[in-house]
């Protein structure tokens, strides 16, 4: 079975060497195959091909059957191709944390760098990527004050608030503006503590533990955002989001 480069390439990226690729797509092509077929299709030496086998077998590409003499069956593309992609992005995770769990604190003790008090962010790109650092240092409360015309970011930011980002020991507040109809989506936003809506509400933002404030600039520009960690500016925004908070309804 001849797969073009591109394919090939893919298949390398997901941890697959040329062997176990061989393997692979003789069997995608070729069903339930013992050992020595496979071997014999896929130009595989016989001494390697056990080892072979049981690698694709780990990773999630094939199964065999239980009785002897084994045979050899592929998992499906679709399949084997999302079991890869959960066990990759299950390994950077492990990775981040423990890079960001070792240095990250080195850094703000020493500071390293000079850090600003205030950033404008441009674009969805920008926004939802300060939002998901932000988050993920989040270790206490997050609270949320969406004005209508911040609903597109909101929506965009499901994975994130509904997401793994967020420390299960942090407590989230979620306030909206506008009809109730128009804000069922956050409903579900796995992720979520308390929610409250009212009629209106004068900009909005996001605030995590009292520390850093991403900060909804208007109507015009709902992707347009001033990140802080100023003491002053986020303590006022923590504030009057409390205000605000006092006195909504329950969504």
């Amino acid at each position: 079975m001849a797969i073009d480069d591109e394919t090939r390439a893919a298949l390398r990226e997901m941890g697959l060497n040329a062997y176990e690729i061989d393997t692979y797509l003789v069997l995608v092509s070729g069903g339930q195959l013992t050992a020595m077929d496979i071997s014999e299709r896929a130009n595989v030496p016989y001494s390697k091909m056990y080892e072979v086998l049981n690698s694709l077998k780990e990773k999630g590409w094939i199964k065999s059957t239980e009785s002897r003499p084994f045979k050899y069956y592929p998992v499906p593309p679709l399949e084997a191709t999302r079991l890869t992609r959960l066990r990759i992005e299950d390994k950077y995770v492990n990775l981040e944390n423990a890079v960001v769990e070792s240095l990250q604190p080195l850094y703000e003790q020493r500071e390293l760098v000079e850090r600003p008090e205030m950033i404008i962010l441009r674009g969805q790109q920008q926004v939802l990527s300060k939002l998901e650092d932000v988050l993920k240092k989040a270790s206490v409360e997050i609270v949320v004050a969406a004005p209508e015309f911040a609903k597109p970011v909101i929506a965009l930011a499901e994975p994130l608030l509904g997401g793994s980002a967020i420390k299960k020991s942090v407590t989230i507040k979620f306030m909206a503006a506008g009809r109730k109809g128009d804000w069922a989506f956050i409903k579900k936003f796995g992720g979520l503590g308390e929610l409250r809506i009212r009629d209106h509400m004068f900009g909005g933002g996001i605030i995590a533990d009292g520390k850093e404030a991403m900060l909804f600039l208007g109507e015009d520009k709902p992707t347009l955002v001033i990140w802080s960690n100023h003491v002053g500016l986020v303590g006022f925004a923590r504030e009057y989001f409390q205000f605000l908070w006092d006195s909504s309804v329950n969504f």
